[in-house]
């Protein structure tokens, strides 16, 4: 959509609880209800589950109002540092977001074939432990050739859903209200799209107004709910759960049960379970055999020269966690698809103990130091394989430890298990 079309903005902070289906206030009065009776009640859990702790921060660049239709490059990453963020100029007219309240930090994704019912999400307010909730649309879209996972949200609740440096941004959540879509890092940088670039969807153009890693899941575009309608999402169909003091697995486990066939639904931020134990300690025959690492070595090799494409799962292109699913897939072994979700499937193990086949995994991504953005599968000799990003291919080059957040041993039960 063109940047200086008028929006209209959420209207004021008492939106959290109403709106979108005309449910939420009744929602928002049964979670007030109910937190005051059994508050003394709850007990914390530790969620014993293989799973990443998800959080985002955002980076925004300054653009003159002459230059808005002028693509302009991504800052040049920086190990770990804190992105600084500025106002973005523009023609923009929308009336300004409300102001960000109370955080609720998210704790279970939802994603449903058809729109809650006001029944459903009753049901699902009445569940211990929850404290908030946040409808938004879901769907897949094609944004500049690429599907692409894309939330559409009321910017003026669902800030309150983001991290703290995220939530806090008006300019981020006034130029989506207005607007622009916020894509993450990855799909950013390394699917080539350039901040305040003009890039087409299915309803005409959109520009890209910042990099914002949402940690919901393969969520990597967040546009307003307005935007979501000329671009065709559904209605509704998307949940976001705040339960800080619930066990996030039992709690995803009951939800489900309340909802139909067919759902989804994801961990965000889960309490993280204990320790991971080192590899040694692992039981034997958790870890891939001899035969399987060889046969995933060679399905890898051979698809070298083949072109990076963000999102792309082979077999004729592939990003860096799509080339690593496609070929542990060919020696029998289910990895999940996106990079924070591979990170944890086996045990860390020093560098220097690195075996063949063994994943190595990087935060490079500046909006979010802790994220975990780019995986490659060790080669030997202190070399690697992988799927760079876009305009490369597939290659083996060096190891590279700049950013490098370790090295993962795949043991193909807890693979089989990550959601």
């Amino acid at each position: 959509m063109h940047p200086e079309r008028h929006r209209r903005a959420h209207q004021g902070p008492a939106d959290l609880t109403r709106g979108g289906s005309g449910i939420r206030q009744d929602l928002g009065f049964l979670l007030r209800s109910r937190r005051r009776r059994d508050h003394r009640r709850l007990i914390p859990f530790i969620v014993v589950t293989l799973v990443a702790v998800l959080t985002a921060d955002v980076l925004l660049l300054t653009e003159n109002r002459e230059a808005a239709d002028e693509p302009a490059a991504a800052e040049p990453v920086r190990a770990r540092q804190t992105p600084q963020q500025s106002l973005m100029a523009d023609a923009h007219t929308v009336r300004p977001v409300a102001p960000v309240g109370r955080l609720h930090k998210p704790h279970v994704f939802v994603v449903t074939r058809k729109p809650f019912s006001q029944k459903q999400l009753q049901k699902i307010a009445r569940l211990s432990g929850i404290r908030a909730m946040e409808l938004a649309d879901a769907a897949s879209v094609m944004l500049d050739g690429k599907r692409v996972q894309t939330l559409a949200v009321e910017p003026s609740t669902f800030r309150a859903y983001t991290p703290k440096v995220t939530a806090t941004s008006d300019p981020l959540w006034n130029n989506v209200a207005a607007g622009d879509v916020a894509v993450s890092f990855v799909l950013g940088n390394d699917g080539g799209l350039s901040l305040h670039r003009k890039i087409n969807g299915p309803s005409g153009p959109l520009r890209i107004g910042a990099y914002a890693t949402t940690g919901f899941g393969a969520v990597d575009a967040v546009v307003s709910k307005d935007t979501g309608r000329e671009l065709g999402l559904p209605r509704d169909n998307a949940l976001i759960i705040s339960a800080p003091k619930a066990d996030s697995a039992r709690l995803r486990d009951r939800v489900l049960k309340l909802l139909p066939k067919g759902t989804q639904a994801a961990l965000v931020n889960p309490v993280r379970p204990q320790p991971q134990v080192r590899a040694r300690d692992w039981p034997t025959g958790a870890f891939m055999t001899g035969d399987q690492l060889t046969v995933a070595l060679r399905a890898a090799a051979s698809k070298l020269g083949r072109p990076y494409v963000w999102g792309a799962e082979g077999p004729d292109s592939f990003d860096c966690s799509g080339l690593v699913q496609w070929a542990f897939a060919q020696a029998g072994i289910r990895m999940p698809r996106v990079t924070h979700q591979q990170w944890v499937t086996g045990p860390q193990v020093p560098l220097s103990q690195a075996h063949p086949g063994d994943l190595l995994f990087w935060r490079h991504d500046p909006t979010n130091p802790g994220y975990i953005s780019h995986v490659a599968i060790y080669w030997g000799d202190g070399k690697m394989l992988h799927a760079p990003r876009t305009g490369d291919v597939v290659k083996i080059v060096p190891v590279s430890t700049r950013n490098l957040a370790g090295v993962v041993r795949v043991s193909p039960q807890a693979a089989a298990k990550v959601r």
